[in-house]
């Protein structure tokens, strides 16, 4: 079996695994949870967990009870430039919690139906965006395989290829999507603040052109911003029509920091009563 070790255990979260599930129970503890509904998708960050955890929390606490086939979780690519989508196809992902294994029936269809999705373990091996996702998956759905995907260089071209290859990869099967992303990074926090309301303003209307088009006004402010549109696409397809904003902070919340600091948002896709669907923190 090809086994993908985990690559900041012990650093951005507890490496053994009663500290961590300390933690991430403790995090989701104190979550709130904005109630029920069809959940196709969430949108979490992907920090260190002592800072994004509390913000996590929120998204993940939506899914305790439910039941799905695959997680598909969507990163981008910190560490390795390259065009297209990086699949990791077999195998599992190594946590200190445990193998995570891949719904690799479910990778083959998505790979087969997205253009821009290949075959690139290397991207893969110090990633992180994905890996701060799968304590929190591991807690709450913890016999659910995944499908990682982490994408390269954000192009539209790019984002609408994955966007419809998770439309056509995952028809017809009780999917999870996960978007993984941070916001504005090391502003002050008012105009971090002022900056992201334009992307929390279209996660919250799902616009996903709307925001497809403030990154590509403002390409690095979020960091899987690319991922997230295609995410918020997919999700649509497959039958999402509302969005909920759950949390956003920073994270001068945890640090005292507000001179520097970087942003962190949950949200969740789905069909949703419309006191739901408008409810924000």
């Amino acid at each position: 079996m090809s086994i993908r070790k985990a690559a900041v255990a012990g650093t951005w979260y507890p490496g053994t695994p009663d500290r961590l599930r300390a933690e991430v129970d403790r995090h989701l503890e104190s979550a709130s949870s904005e109630g029920g509904g069809e959940l196709l998708a969430i949108i979490a960050p992907h920090a260190g967990l002592h800072y994004s955890g509390p913000v996590a929390a929120y998204a993940y606490k939506l899914l305790l009870g439910r039941q799905y086939d695959v997680a598909v979780l969507v990163g981008p690519s910190h560490y390795v430039g390259f065009d297209g989508v990086a699949i990791y196809e077999r195998g599992a992902f190594e946590t200190p919690f445990g193998l995570v294994p891949i719904a690799e029936a479910c990778a083959a269809a998505i790979a087969m139906a997205g253009r821009s999705v290949q075959h690139h373990p290397t991207a893969h091996v110090r990633e992180h965006s994905l890996e701060m996702q799968l304590p929190f998956l591991q807690r709450v759905l913890p016999d659910t395989p995944i499908v990682p995907l982490v994408m390269g260089y954000q192009t539209r071209e790019t984002i609408l290829n994955l966007a419809q290859g998770l439309t056509a990869g995952l028809t017809g099967r009780k999917a999870l999507l996960v978007a993984s992303t941070d916001l504005s990074h090391y502003h002050d926090a008012d105009t971090a603040a002022r900056l992201d309301g334009e992307v929390i303003k279209h996660v919250r209307a799902f616009d996903a052109e709307g925001f497809l088009k403030a990154l590509e006004a403002f390409p690095h402010h979020a960091c899987g911003g690319g991922p997230t549109v295609s995410v918020m696409m997919a999700a649509r397809a497959l039958g999402a029509r509302d969005a909920r904003v759950l949390k956003y902070a920073d994270s001068g919340d945890v640090s005292g920091d507000k001179d520097a600091v970087v942003v962190y948002l949950a949200a969740a896709l789905g069909i949703f009563s419309e006191e739901d669907s408008t409810r924000s923190s």
